[in-house]
């Protein structure tokens, strides 16, 4: 296939050629155990440091309040079982965990787990717009509380939690916060120095890193049991030899988001909405799935009514255009979004929205290729649906 339009960044994106340079050194040169006593080793663990202070100032944070992982679920897993088995310890009495319906797999199906176990896992509600019941969380998070999970924005929607909010109420009932923001960071300010979260993920390849490596924020005196046990490594938390060229690769990632975030934003922002209104203009039948302001700037999930979803997926992917239908994780089931089922998303667009999820490598001319092909595409899908007849008289 010649032309490739990449309309998928939240499900992993580009490596940054500038990330490719950074840690094709530590490939081939400089190929040291940052553990090792001699200086050639030393100088990795240089490197490796560097790298952890790059996602830190990232963060707004310090060096050692950050741990490398392999991904972002790793991350999410080290956080909720970590700090639960803590908590087993030294407050047996807390028993609850409060969190969202529309969470990621990484964080749903751990949680399902610990709901197994005996633990009382409560979920706070969304509504049409996919917005988080801040109200009902006032209500719920309780002494009897133990952690509180809510991602900071959803993988599919793009929709933005008040997570700060959220946390504030965790911590005046002494329960540990725990935030997923695999698909918030570098598109939305975070600022952990003057936050109260105390445990915070993310993903490598979500950033224009690699994929393997992700972080994992570990706010100074909050307890967390390693899931991986062995050496020293990453301040006690995870044992085992770093991956050092993909560490070098996520702090070069952070660093250049940081160079980027005042020109590319807005540029990737123009584009979506570019997109998102001329499809609600000239596609009958349509409309957006979440929030319209309250959401990251490069996410627009669009319901097509009266068709399929992966109907619309196979024929753009035949012209070179590379969209989703929702969550990576969940690609393999035929189960409809539970994220739109949340949002009670009416039966007519549940399996038929498409997220569209842009980067900086995007261009304006990629977007109109898109217009110029998407409207056809919906059209000859229209004519052949079972709801022609009834709903578009004119096509059938």
């Amino acid at each position: 296939m010649d032309k490739i339009v990449y309309f998928d960044n939240n499900a992993t994106t580009k490596v940054a050629p500038e990330v490719v340079e950074a840690m094709i050194p530590f490939l081939s040169q400089y190929y040291g155990n940052p553990s090792s006593m001699h200086s050639f080793g030393g100088q990795v663990a240089y490197h490796v440091q560097e790298a952890r202070e790059n996602v830190a100032t990232l963060l707004g944070t310090t060096p050692e309040e950050i741990i490398f992982t392999s991904c972002g679920s790793e991350s999410d897993n080290t956080a909720i079982f970590g700090s639960l088995a803590a908590l087993e310890k030294t407050a047996p009495e807390r028993h609850q965990i409060v969190t969202s319906n529309v969470e990621h797999p990484a964080v749903r199906n751990t949680l399902a787990h610990f709901s197994r176990k005996g633990y009382q896992v409560l979920e706070l509600q969304v509504d049409e717009q996919g917005l988080l019941n801040l109200e009902q969380a006032k209500q719920v998070i309780s002494s009897k509380t133990a952690l509180v999970s809510i991602m900071h924005a959803n993988n599919e929607t793009g929709v933005l939690f008040p997570v700060e909010e959220i946390a504030q109420i965790a911590k005046q009932h002494g329960a540990i916060m725990h935030v997923d923001a695999v698909q918030s960071v570098t598109k939305e300010p975070i600022d952990l120095k003057n936050s109260v979260i105390d445990l915070l993920a993310l993903s490598g390849h979500k950033i224009h890193a690699p994929k393997g490596v992700g972080a994992l924020y570990i706010r100074k005196g909050t307890l967390v049991r390693p899931l991986i046990l062995g050496g020293h490594q990453e301040h006690g938390q995870r044992a085992g030899t770093e991956a050092v060229p993909n560490i070098i690769a996520l702090g070069a990632a952070a660093k250049l988001a940081m160079s980027r975030k005042d020109t590319e934003l807005e540029k990737i922002k123009a584009m979506r909405d570019d997109l998102e209104n001329w499809i609600l203009t000239n596609i009958p039948h349509t409309h957006v799935n979440g929030h319209r302001t309250k959401r990251v700037v490069n996410t627009s999930n669009i319901g097509f009514d009266y068709i399929e979803g992966e109907s619309i997926l196979l024929e753009l992917n035949k012209i070179g255009i590379c969209a989703s239908s929702g969550s990576a994780c969940s690609s393999g089931s035929l189960e409809p979004s539970h994220v739109l089922r949340a949002m009670h998303v009416p039966f007519t667009s549940l399996h038929g929205s498409i997220r569209f999820s842009l980067s900086y490598n995007n261009t304006q001319d990629e977007i109109e290729y898109t217009k110029a092909n998407l409207g056809q595409i919906v059209q000859r899908l229209r004519e052949i649906s079972p709801y022609s007849e009834k709903y578009f008289p004119m096509q059938s």
